[in-house]
């Protein structure tokens, strides 16, 4: 099993990373989150891997956490869930807000995936609820409702859903409420 891949990035296309280390160049399949994380061609990259081997191939999964790794572990124990349904439940949302809404017994976070149904997700719950453990799992959850909000209130503004993600993509995590919320993620647009 390959444990990490380090080497330098050399080519970034949606999921799929080419990483040169040596002599090879590897490709490894990333979560969106972090493809989109990455700064440019030509940087030093590290990622924590999963070696897949079925009967047409052979695919590298990437992970820039250890805890990333972990839990897309956790996912494909899951009985009908792949590494590909895995991969694209990473790429929903950022780690902590998968794992709060686990514990949680929150499903709504996890049917945003491609692939992912409320039985599927339900099942996800059941199976990995005990096995998920998150400090600060109230806040996260409550930050991820005001989120919804927040971006349900962005693209009812008008505002393209990318745009708006982007845009809470930089608000204060210590603003804590709606209202602010808002406020600083239309300061963000306007600034981009």
């Amino acid at each position: 099993m390959i444990y990490s891949l380090s080497g330098e990035l050399k080519q970034k296309n949606g999921r799929v990373v080419i990483v040169g280390a040596g002599h090879f160049d590897f490709s490894v399949i990333v979560p969106i989150s972090n493809a989109t994380q990455l700064l440019k061609t030509g940087d030093n990259v590290k990622f924590f891997t999963f070696l897949h081997v079925r009967e047409g191939g052979i695919d590298l999964y990437g992970f820039l956490t250890k805890t990333e790794l972990e839990f897309f572990e956790a996912l494909i124990s899951v009985s009908g869930i792949g590494p590909k349904s895995a991969i694209s439940i990473l790429s929903v949302a950022p780690i902590e807000q998968l794992m709060a809404a686990v514990s949680g017994g929150e499903v709504e976070l996890l049917r945003k995936s491609s692939g992912v149904g409320k039985k599927t997700a339900e099942r996800i719950v059941l199976e990995l609820k005990d096995k998920v453990a998150l400090s600060g799992e109230d806040e996260t959850i409550e930050r991820m409702h005001l989120d919804n909000d927040v971006l349900e209130a962005l693209v009812s503004l008008g505002y393209p859903r990318s745009r708006a993600k982007d845009a809470m993509k930089h608000i204060d995590p210590a603003t804590t409420n709606t209202s602010d919320r808002l406020k600083e993620a239309l300061k963000n647009i306007r600034e981009r």
